[in-house]
């Protein structure tokens, strides 16, 4: 019962993270912000992240191409939150 706890999880928080792409993916469809299109880009990549962790079988996370696929994210997120707010100075 208890091995089957951290599959369940990285599952649950692959779900969480596509929910949350479409859910920024609508509000950039409505408002046209490029902020919240950073927002689903980086929740789908970390989405992705857990799919190819489930799929090679790794049970561990301390592989190289799960942080890569984590930095590149986060990577993308702080500089969709640096073009916001050097959009919001010009103004």
């Amino acid at each position: 019962m208890i091995a089957m706890l951290p599959p369940f999880l990285s599952g649950a928080i692959m779900a969480m993270s596509f929910v949350a792409a479409l859910f920024f993916a609508r509000f950039w469809s409505r408002t046209g912000d490029r902020l919240f299109s950073v927002f689903a880009i980086s929740f789908f990549l970390l989405g992705l992240e857990r799919v190819a962790l489930l799929a090679a079988g790794a049970s561990d996370e301390t592989k190289t191409w799960v942080y890569l696929i984590r930095f590149f994210a986060f990577a993308i997120l702080v500089l969709g939150i640096v073009d916001k707010n050097r959009a919001n100075s010009g103004r």
